[in-house]
């Protein structure tokens, strides 16, 4: 199903037929460097099958394919919050690296945190970034995220310490 669609991509639930390209944009270690270790690595079809089942088994939508020229490139996930934060998700994202840099992912972002907030009561949307990933922060700051704090070796990755930045997008009261 279409949920957005620009002139640079159409932004649409995942499908069972996505699983080879999916597979096939996420096996790259330059991607598996800058997202969770969950994220696996190598990323096989089998393990795209199970993640289109689990997002397809979700109630609600909370994940979405990036789609260029026809095909599943990336991907844009939230994770919503419960108890005191439950007006908050954070928000997830990956882009094949044959689309970085021609402004896809940060259109994708600024599509599905402007899709979340129309369909659901989410007050807030937040993102942590890798202190060594500067591309994904500029995607932030231009999906209109900005910078609200510098958190100290937050995060353990390839056998380091990394530092991290928190990013947060708050709906907006026009």
């Amino acid at each position: 199903m279409i949920v957005k669609q620009s002139e640079k991509l159409i932004l649409r639930t995942w499908e069972a037929a996505d699983a080879a390209s999916l597979a096939s944009h996420a096996n790259n270690m330059r991607i598996w460097n800058r997202v969770r270790d969950l994220f696996p690595h190598p990323y096989r079809v089998s393990d795209a099958e199970a993640f289109i089942a689990a997002v397809q088994a979700k109630e609600g939508l909370w994940d979405y394919a990036i789609e260029v020229n026809g095909v599943a490139v990336g991907g844009v996930g939230f994770t919503p919050q419960s108890d005191v934060e439950r007006f908050n998700a954070e928000i997830g994202y990956w882009l094949g690296a044959p689309y970085w840099g021609r402004g896809i992912g940060t259109e994708a972002v600024r599509m599905a945190c402007e899709d979340l907030f129309a369909r659901t009561e989410l007050h807030r949307i937040f993102a942590t970034v890798y202190q060594n990933n500067p591309a994904s922060m500029r995607v932030l700051e231009k999906a209109g995220f900005r910078c609200v704090g510098r958190m100290r070796d937050a995060f353990f990755k390839n056998g380091v310490f990394i530092d991290g930045s928190y990013y947060e997008l708050v709906r907006s009261n026009d």
